[in-house]
């Protein structure tokens, strides 16, 4: 802890286990411990009326007191307890307070997601007591005898080793009356275990190929060993092309990590690579693997964090929320596909799984792993200044190609009479597939769905002259800016060429399916989408049906063109490739080119070659060309020019205040009062506003929705300006009747 003045204080939380999560007291650090402490240290503090000494948590620290000093006691001492796993979870979300925009309950509830003690499941069981001998002869009179149930009961006793399942009686006609004679004669007793829930799927079992690292693995391994071997290691990103092996990487780091005795946690972006991943990862580590997903019940989740905590399992594979398993000794946090949009919480904390688990790994020192295709602009930025070390992988495992790509101009399938969605280059593409026995992925860019308006006759997009995103289009017949409120009508033909054919995209998924059952009647078609996958397990069934050639065709949203190795794949079309492209978000170029290059990746995995079609309005944009070629880096350097230009992350970070409440006009004042208490102080130029405007989608549920957009390229800026804004709507109580949130890009 640096020491900032003459006193210092410390926030600290007493014992979660009896007090509320969000009450924090002040105490005086002593000179003896100014150095030494730190956020999520366990400390002993004298509490209450009568001083009772209590365990507290580190949380914070501050040079300042609403209190007089001298009221304020001081800290015993360190606790004997030492750093704890919980302690470190704390610190972490402290950090998350102050960083992600959130209250502390509110990070205590996300790092500490299973509070209560969900009663344990048991097996009963019927045990066999006596001595095995004496079972036996009991067993031969009762054979001579006229209790038949009696016998046959005691004879699958003794043939299940003098241990069976409670349930297993009554399969074999032993009543209740069975039971009690043996019981009654000492014979046998009933007991029970413990039975760990968990969310392990069949088939998980069985064993697949290993493969060898290749030389260029080998070296990226090696390049990582020697970035941990410095006093300070950063952050590692694999930028790695599609099929380059970047899985096979992990398990070498994991493996190495788990010779240490330490654990490790794999995050994945979708439920929907849970499967294969975990497949993979349990064929190599076998029961050291356990994984985690949004959709186990509370119970799954309770024993699956017991068993890490108790230091049963070694590798945690999940989703964002898997970032949180208490390991009592984490060594190792792996970030696969870290471009992914759904590593961002969308509730509050709004934390980014990237920027947490690099927090993580810095109080508990660990290592973190990141791995993408195509990085997120974050990620690379940091590795091109150094920040993150950058490791390559450049070529297909195993010597593969990558799939030729051809770009599909949708403009000129209009002129030529062709108004369906399906090419007649992907028609005649399928065809060839069909015929030749190969599967076909069809993937519907959907990301963006939310209403842009454009031209499909030029291609022309209805956009914003003052933010650079799309304009929205709203059920009032309005197009509006969701960054700054700017609207105008919707326009009844393009301004630029006339033609009246201007609207939005309307086909969805299920559309594709009835259409390619119309063209194909005999193919096998699966569909992959949010209607079919509700069941728990439909995500495996569908995954594993496919990769066991039991369909021809799968149609498909984001979920199918992420991390999935199809070998027999070697056709991908993307239906339109525009629905992302003129999303109303900054980030719409960088999302569209990553979900292309992570799309035509699927195609050509195996022995045989692969294709990619892209069918699209605008052939000629960056985003799309150079996802067609897999040119990340040409695609960096356009788009950060971009960024640049509009002051948009990473060249500056940007913080959204977000407010919601019933009352709209209510909510309208109280964003326009934030924005002017923001102008009342603030004198940095360099520091620009933008709204407050309607959020992207304005209303919720009868809730109304704004946001107020502030950018500065110093985050401990914003940082300072939420802090502000907090006190000013907490000693303002206009803004009790409203909700307001912080979000930082």
């Amino acid at each position: 802890m640096i020491r900032k003045g003459n006193m210092i204080y410390a926030d600290i939380i007493i014992d979660i286990s009896h007090e509320k999560l969000d009450r924090t007291f002040q105490y005086k650090v002593p000179d003896s411990l100014q150095d030494a402490l730190r956020p999520g240290m366990v400390v002993e503090v004298p509490f209450g009326s009568g001083n009772h000494i209590r365990k507290g948590y580190v949380i914070g620290f501050s040079n300042e007191t609403d209190y007089e000093p001298e009221r304020i006691k001081e800290i015993k001492g360190l606790s004997n307890d030492g750093e704890t796993t919980e302690g470190r979870l704390i610190g972490l979300a402290a950090w998350m307070k102050e960083y992600c925009g959130s209250t502390m309950i509110q990070a205590l509830k996300t790092v500490l997601p299973v509070q209560e003690k969900i009663k344990a499941k048991e097996k009963r069981l019927i045990i066999l007591t006596a001595d095995r001998e004496a079972a036996q002869t009991e067993l031969q009179m009762l054979q001579k005898g006229r209790t038949k149930a009696r016998a046959r009961f005691l004879e699958a006793l003794l043939n299940a080793d003098g241990v069976l399942p409670y349930e297993e009686a009554g399969k074999i006609g032993a009543a209740k009356a069975v039971l009690d004679y043996f019981v009654q004669a000492g014979y046998v007793e009933i007991g029970s275990e413990e039975v760990v829930r968990t969310g392990m799927t069949s088939g998980m079992e069985q064993p697949l190929e290993r493969h060898e690292l290749t030389k260029e693995q080998y070296a990226a391994a090696c390049a990582i060993q020697e970035e941990w071997s410095q006093e300070q290691p950063r952050p590692v990103l694999i930028h790695g092309v599609t099929g380059s092996g970047k899985t096979e990487v992990y398990m070498e780091l994991i493996r190495q990590v788990l010779e240490q005795g330490r654990q490790v946690i794999v995050l994945i972006p979708e439920i929907a690579l849970t499967y294969q991943t975990v497949r993979r990862f349990h064929s190599r580590f076998a029961d050291k693997v356990s994984v985690l997903n949004s959709r186990m019940s509370p119970a799954v989740r309770y024993d699956q964090f017991k068993l890490a905590a108790q230091g049963n399992i070694q590798v945690m594979v999940g989703p964002r929320s898997a970032l949180f398993t208490p390991f009592p000794d984490l060594g190792l946090i792996i970030i696969d596909e870290e471009h992914e949009a759904s590593y961002k919480s969308e509730n509050s904390p709004r934390y980014h799984a990237r920027e947490t688990a690099v927090k993580r790994a810095e109080l508990e020192g660990a290592n973190v792993v990141l791995g993408s295709a195509t990085p997120s602009m974050e990620a690379y930025s940091r590795a091109k200044s150094g920040e993150y070390r950058l490791v390559k992988l450049e070529s297909r495992f195993a010597g593969r190609n990558l799939p030729t790509v051809e770009i599909v101009d949708l403009r000129e399938e209009l002129k030529q009479g062709n108004r369906s969605m399906f090419s007649r280059k992907l028609r005649e593409e399928m065809d060839r597939c069909l015929e030749n026995q190969e599967q076909v992925m069809l993937f519907l860019n959907r990301r963006g769905y939310a209403g842009f308006v454009s031209c499909r006759a030029c291609g022309t997009v209805m956009k914003c002259p003052h933010c650079d995103v799309s304009l929205s289009e709203h059920n009032n017949g309005k197009l509006i800016c969701h960054y700054c409120g700017y609207t105008i009508p919707k326009p009844k033909s393009c301004p630029e060429c006339g033609s009246p054919y201007i609207g939005g995209f309307k086909a969805g998924t299920q559309q594709i399916e009835q259409a390619i059952q119309r063209i194909y009647p005999k193919a096998r078609v699966k569909r992959m989408d949010f209607d079919t996958t509700r069941k728990k397990g439909s995500y495996e069934e569908i995954l594993s049906s496919f990769a066991a050639h039991e369909a021809d065709i799968l149609i498909g949203t984001q979920m199918i063109v992420k991390g999935h190795d199809f070998p027999d794949v070697t056709l991908v079309g993307v239906i339109a490739a525009d629905m992302s492209l003129n999303a109303d978000d900054y980030r719409c170029a960088e999302r569209t080119f990553q979900l292309l290059t992570q799309a035509v990746g699927r195609s050509g995995r195996g022995e045989k070659c692969g294709k990619a079609l892209i069918q699209t309005y605008h052939p000629a944009h960056y985003s799309i060309q150079t996802a067609a070629v897999q040119d990340y880096e040409a695609f960096y350097q356009e788009e950060m020019g971009y960024r640049m230009l509009m002051d948009y992350p990473p060249a500056a970070r940007l913080m959204a205040i977000l407010g919601a409440g019933e009352d709209e006009e209510l909510l309208e004042q109280g964003m326009q009062y934030i924005a002017g208490f923001i102008h009342t102080f603030n004198k940095d130029a360099s520091l620009k506003m933008i709204g407050p405007a309607p959020a992207s989608v304005g209303k919720v549920k009868d809730v109304y929705r704004r946001v107020l957009y502030i950018k500065h390229n110093n985050t401990s800026v914003l940082v300072s300006l939420k802090n502000k804004v907090e006190k000013y709507i907490e000693i303002n109580p206009g803004f009790r009747n409203m909700r307001i949130q912080f979000d930082f890009s």
